[in-house]
Order: structure tokens, then sequence, then C-alpha cells
């Protein structure tokens, strides 16, 4: 078998003005009508048009080999492009969706889930949170600002079967601004009451056997991480999501050592190498790469196996289109340091759920795992009609 043309496809829907939400998809096309499809982590604000460039570039050094080769293939783009050393968001993210659509390929002409080809299951079902409370719960986007607010963005949740949330307490200011105000430095008593206030909220409506994450995008640095952590302590958080940004692990130290709380962060941390610093000082508890810019399936086995060496858990970092979800779910699977799967409220909106062939949600806060051959997912003839499409043969 051999890659005869490779399709760069950035969705393209009406409902999603500007660049808020614009997931980059790959269909990788074989000689012997096989085809995959994988997806580039980048589906939101900056980055998806550099992500499909960089997927054309890549295209031109795959076309007219084995797509079986998943593991040549991905050594070939790392170490003989010469930025693919030097990773990053867009590097990693355009290697991934060529990893996972190779992936797809192989499980098609193996007649077999995904899977099934990582070793079979470790996880029957896969518990699921409901993830970025904070703009709401359901297919309904809003902004969450009052405590009442976030009470009932929780009840929502819990409606719906989950046992587990995640919000961002302080990425809304008072006035209902995303990203507004500074929260480097020092709180002010103001900012440290509204965390406060939402997160009570939560942990009211939810009751003692509700788990919160609490989610702060490293916006907070690693002191007001430590000030915010104080305050929120008391309400049995799950965990911290990245307290500050990861290009200094030194920090996660520090913060380990000040925070009671356990720590977790993976979203912008790429390949083995990228995580070798957090496993080895064990900084954080859960580390949560992005199967879709960490280095797609054969690189997120890696990084999840190195974790198991530490007693680290695993949550696959999902904030991207269906194809994302459905490749997360066959790794998530097939490993057994598997905590928790991330469904975010972008997944139960429309123009989201319109971009694939099937619509994979959880029931009562599990998901089941596709059966299908290959990641289970398929663009939609909605989805490529609208698309722009850029073929490399």
């Amino acid at each position: 078998m051999k890659i005869t043309s490779v399709d760069v496809i950035r969705s393209n829907d009406e409902r999603c003005p500007g660049r808020s939400w614009k997931p980059i998809f790959v269909r990788i096309n074989t000689d012997e009508g096989i085809y995959g499809y994988g997806e580039a982590g980048v589906a939101y604000t900056t980055g998806g048009f550099a992500a499909s460039e960089m997927l054309v570039d890549y295209a031109g050094f795959i076309l007219g080999k084995d797509p079986m080769k998943n593991e040549e293939i991905w050594n070939l783009l790392h170490r003989k492009t010469f930025w693919g050393m030097g990773g990053g968001t867009i590097v990693s993210a355009a290697m991934s969706a060529i990893d996972i659509a190779l992936w797809d390929i192989r499980g098609k002409a193996c007649n077999l889930p995904v899977y099934q080809l990582l070793g079979g299951k470790t996880n029957e079902k896969l518990r699921t949170y409901a993830s970025q409370i904070q703009f709401n719960w359901g297919p309904v986007r809003k902004y969450c600002v009052m405590p009442e607010d976030y009470r009932q963005a929780t009840r929502s949740a819990l409606d719906d079967g989950f046992d587990c949330v995640k919000v961002d307490p302080v990425g809304f200011d008072r006035d209902g601004n995303w990203m507004k105000w500074s929260i480097t430095g020092s709180l002010s008593r103001q900012q440290i009451d509204t965390a406060v206030e939402r997160v009570a909220a939560i942990r009211e409506e939810g009751g003692k056997d509700l788990d919160i994450i609490i989610e702060l995008h490293s916006l907070t640095d690693a002191n007001t991480a430590v000030q915010l952590a104080k305050e929120l302590e008391c309400f049995r958080i799950m965990y911290f999501e990245e307290p500050t940004q990861p290009l200094n692990p030194d920090l996660f130290q520090y913060l380990s050592n000040k925070i009671s709380i356990p720590l977790a962060a993976g979203e912008r941390i790429y390949t083995r190498w990228g995580y070798r610093p957090f496993l080895e000082s064990r900084s954080l508890s859960l580390i949560q790469p992005d199967f879709c810019n960490c280095g797609g399936i054969t690189e997120g086995k890696k990084i999840s196996d190195m974790a198991h060496v530490y007693d680290i858990g695993v949550q696959g970092h999902v904030c991207g289109g269906p194809i994302a979800t459905a490749a997360t779910l066959q790794l998530e699977a097939a490993i057994p340091n598997f905590v928790i799967h991330e469904l975010h409220q972008r997944a139960l909106t429309q123009p989201n759920i319109d971009l694939c062939k099937y619509n994979y949600q959880p029931v009562n806060g599990y998901y089941d795992v596709p059966d299908l051959p290959g990641i289970g997912q398929e663009l939609s003839e909605f989805a490529l009609e609208r698309a722009d499409i850029i073929t490399v043969k």
C-alpha cells in the first residue's frame, strides 16, 4: 500500500465567524482506496491556518510511503525535516494529524478499531467530565458571570449524568469580559472572592460527591496560583490545571511543594521530550496530552506509558472536532493509567456535531468506545462541501 495524495481540510462554517472555531483535518489517501482522517489540535483561537500550511509542507515528505509504517514516518517528520526536532505547537499538531490518519488507515486495513491494535481495552467504559462550564453546559454557549450562573451550569451537567465538572473561576471578570483582568503578580480581594463565590456555588449545587477540576489556562502565575489554591483547597478540588505556563518545568516543582491540590498540565507540552522533566520531578499528578498536538497516537501512547512508570495518570486533552474525540477515545481505552475523559462544551454545539458522520456522546457520564474500524469517525458531506481543501499529489 502506498500514499497517493493528501487532502488538507480547513473546516469552514458560517456559524463560526472569524477564527474562533476552525478545526483543521487531514485525509491521507492510498492506492488501495483506503483513506484515514486525522486532526491538528489547534481548533480554537490562533494557529489553524499555520497548521494547515504545515500539513501541506509535510504532505510532500510522505507521498509514496507505506502508510502502515507509522513509526518510520513519525521519525522522518521528527528528525529529517529540520524543524521537526524543535517541535512546538504547529509542527507537533501537523505531525499528530498525519499520525492519527495513519492509524485510521491501519485500523481500516486490518478491519479493527485502533484500540485493538494498541493492545486491546483496559477500560470498558470511560468516565467523562463536563468541561469548561464557565461557558454554560449544553448546546447554547453563553458566559457565566454570577455564582447563580455557575450553579445552573452545574445542575445541567448533573442532569446529564456527570459526576465531575471543570471550571475556570477567574477567566471572566465581574463584567463578563474574558481574559481581560490581570491575575498575575498578586490577586486582589475582589478577584479571590469572585473565584471563591463561583466555586462555592458549584460545590453547593453538586454536593460532596461531585468532583471539581479547576482550570486556570495559565492565566495565573506561580504567585497567584498559590494564592488561589489556598483559598480553594477547602472545596476538595480534584486537580489544578495549568496554574502557570509550562515552559519552565521548575515552576511546577515549586508549585507542587506549595500547593496541596494535585497539579495537571499537558495541552501545551509536546512529545515525550517535553514531558520528561515533569515526569522525572513528578511535579504533575496527572498529565493531559492532547493527542492531536503532542505527536499523535504513536507518541501519545509512549508519553502515557512513560507516565505510568511514575504512577501518573492520564486525561487526554480534547478541545477540537469529533475526529479529535474519536482518536482520544481509542487511545484512552487502551492505557491502564487512564483517569477521566474530557468532554468540552464545544462538543455539544451544532456546528461541531455537524463536522462528522457520528455524534459520539457519553451516556450518564461514561463513554463507550467506538468499535468501527480505525478511529471510528469520518468527516460529513456537510463539512466537506463547505471546507477549503488543498490536495497534495
